[in-house]
């Protein structure tokens, strides 16, 4: 899967600007600020109809502007498809796949498999469980739609048994016919969660703890679990052991919406005891570990998108990634950068063709 071409309009700080791309490997190099992110985070926005940075649409659109356009020409199984994404302020985002408006866009998920590997993923790291469950949800749901659409009903259930649990407290009763339903549903679909993402991190596990392997030249161990209450017992029982402290909170504290995953160096976590450059790596090999898992399930090579890759990374980690996706298992990369010739010195050892895309402040507003 390649994409050709990408046309951007009132897309963040673009104005109007079009881009041709080389099949293998596009080094998008300039100063902060001229747009280098939003350029692969457009590209993110057409495989996930949203974007990584900014989910809120509205904040998307150029200032001063009423809409953006993204629009992308793909080659995919040797067909052409092209898929625009526009949002007008105070209207429903819409996507198109060859003039076709989707009905949802959860039906659009997993059709551009893509991969990207930002500064911004140490939020895994730094930031809460919510954080870590979207990681694992997002791969899944890529080669999975029915996993998506039951997270989608899971989550529904839990909003509805959360407002029941607020109505019995605001009008002093209590109903256990109605919420013995809720937890009946979320029981139903929470298991099936729990058993996929038990399943998924044990095939996904083992490839990420052999590419951290790879990067980090086999210098330290690291290793990556899942937490979850259900391996304890079932979801059912969880609720009603739990009923009393819920009715006092107020919400639903026991679920698949509270599971993590635990990230440790050398048996100690990643987040207290990890270099910068350890976590970066250890990131690295997470989402490079998500890029083989989707190519399997898809059997088509996912996009790799990779935003600052070089920073916080010393020389030595550095050529072990490149070493790593040169090679004809990886399908088109697109990297960002500040520093040209740092860029072009490192792809140039890339057996791979490449293109050199510069940026200038001046182009991202004309």
């Amino acid at each position: 899967m390649i994409l050709k071409s990408l046309s951007l309009l009132n897309y963040k700080n673009f104005e109007s600007i079009n881009f041709e791309f080389d099949d293998k490997i596009n080094c998008l190099v300039g100063n902060n600020g001229v747009g280098k992110t939003n350029i692969l985070d457009a590209i993110y926005h057409l495989s996930f109809g949203k974007s990584y940075f900014n989910p809120i649409t509205s904040q998307n659109i150029k200032h001063n502007t009423d809409f953006f356009v993204i629009d992308g020409l793909y080659t995919k199984e040797d067909r052409d498809e092209k898929v625009i994404i526009s949002a007008k302020r105070g209207q429903k985002k819409v996507i198109k796949r060859n003039a076709k408006i989707y009905d949802t866009f959860s039906e659009h998920i997993g059709f551009l498999p893509l991969v990207i590997i930002s500064p911004a993923d140490r939020d895994l790291i730094t930031e809460g469980s919510d954080t870590r469950r979207k990681f694992i949800d997002g791969v899944i749901s890529q080669s999975d739609q029915s996993y998506l659409k039951t997270l989608l009903k899971y989550s529904k259930i839990v909003s509805q048994r959360n407002s029941l649990l607020k109505y019995f407290t605001a009008n002093n009763t209590f109903d256990p016919t109605t919420l013995e339903v809720y937890n009946q549903q979320m029981h139903e679909y929470g298991s099936i969660i729990y058993e996929k993402r038990a399943a998924f991190l044990e095939v996904f596990i083992p490839i990420f703890e052999n590419r951290y392997q790879a990067i980090s030249s086999g210098k330290e161990s690291v290793t990556l679990s899942y937490q979850s209450k259900l391996s304890e017992t079932n979801l059912l029982t969880l609720l009603e052991q739990n009923l009393s402290k819920d009715r006092m909170l107020q919400y639903t504290s026991v679920g698949v919406h509270k599971d993590d995953l635990s990230f440790e160096i050398e048996g100690y976590p990643i987040k207290k005891f990890g270099s910068q450059g350890q976590q970066k790596s250890y990131l690295i090999a997470l989402k490079l570990a998500q890029f083989d898992f989707i190519k399997k399930q898809s059997k088509v090579n996912p996009i790799l998108l990779l935003d600052d890759i070089f920073d916080k990374l010393d020389e030595k980690r550095v050529e072990h990634i490149i070493k790593l996706v040169d090679d004809q298992n990886f399908g088109q990369l697109f990297i960002s950068d500040t520093h040209a010739d740092r860029t072009e010195s490192v792809v140039k050892k890339i057996s791979q063709s490449y293109k050199i895309i510069k940026l200038k402040s001046n182009e991202s507003e004309n």
